[in-house]
């Protein structure tokens, strides 16, 4: 890249895909039976771990939505569609794992440890599947 003659369709990528990212973070707090904000405020070291992993476990396909994509709503349909997997995928561990809000709530690592691995685990799979 020599010029900036790219910088108007780099703002508008970066632009969709930060809205996007808000979308994902929306959707996660709504769908997940915590109040995660709150509970990292109070220093709940575990559901930040959790949360952090999922916007790691969203942003992989994300990129790779932007890289992809042949213009600017092929890479949103494709974000979108990464967005509700992830979704999809962190309840099914949810589901292997039915006390993990509580455990979460408590602070409890180890759970934190294997839904963070989990969803960066999910997230790189969706990822390679939008090569």
């Amino acid at each position: 890249m020599t010029s900036l003659a790219n910088l108007p369709n780099f703002l508008l990528y970066f632009g969709a895909s930060v809205v996007l990212f808000a979308a994902f973070l929306t959707a996660y707090t709504k769908v997940v039976p915590l109040h995660e904000w709150k509970l990292i405020r109070d220093g709940n070291t575990a559901v930040a771990l959790v949360l952090g992993a999922a916007m790691v476990g969203f942003a992989m396909p994300l990129a790779v939505a932007i890289v992809r994509s042949g213009n600017l709503l092929d890479m949103a349909v494709w974000a979108v569609v990464s967005l509700l997997l992830q979704l999809l995928c962190f309840g099914a561990l949810r589901l292997l794992r039915r006390d993990a809000s509580a455990a979460l709530a408590r602070g409890d690592m180890a759970e934190a440890t294997l839904l963070a691995a989990g969803s960066i685990a999910l997230g790189l799979l969706n990822a390679a599947c939008l090569t």
